[in-house]
């Protein structure tokens, strides 16, 4: 498959088989991610490889919308970044988080994107608690690191069309000037 066809084949899945990613598969995703660019070489990134079904049903609920999806997925890739180390942080490690999603599709793998970063659970007295703030808990991820989002990944158990080409927004590329 070409790299059009990957990025045309690769969709948000939310469903998972029960069946485990393999190690090879994993550190291929982490090969692809660890050679993702970042501004001035600065590499802020880091990565939680998180397999432990009662971690990831945990981080699903920290979330009032949008992890429910880490229930059921045997792999979830949590994206941080030193975020004292560069101002472009959040854009470093969205370039890594890609490059999962993307090499998660080349497998013949499932992923889906698990924003974190200035997110909240929303608790039964009506307080809110912050998504990053769990997860960093969690994890013991020390402060100065803020966490982006999870890749929740694992073998799809739904089919998603590739992307229509005809449907995309040519009407939002400008050339020359707006």
């Amino acid at each position: 498959m070409n790299f059009l066809e990957l990025a045309l084949h690769r969709r948000s899945i939310r469903k998972y088989l029960p069946k485990a990613v393999e190690q090879e598969k994993i550190d291929k995703m982490l090969q692809a991610a660890l050679a993702s660019p970042s501004s001035k070489h600065l590499n802020p990134w880091e990565m939680v490889v998180v397999t432990d079904r009662n971690l990831l049903t945990r981080m699903a609920g920290t979330k009032t919308y949008g992890s429910q999806m880490l229930k059921e997925a045997p792999l979830g890739i949590v994206v941080l970044a030193d975020k004292e180390s560069t101002d472009t942080w959040q854009c470093d490690a969205s370039i890594v988080a890609f490059s999962l999603l993307l090499s998660a599709a080349d497998l013949g793998l499932g992923a889906c994107w698990v924003h974190i970063y200035d997110r909240s659970l929303t608790l039964t007295d009506g307080t809110e608690q912050s998504a990053e703030t769990a997860i960093r808990q969690m994890l013991d991820i020390p402060e100065q690191k803020a966490v982006l989002c999870i890749v929740a990944t694992g073998y799809p158990n739904e089919e998603k069309k590739p992307i229509n080409t005809d449907k995309l927004q040519y009407e939002k590329v400008h050339y020359g000037k707006y």
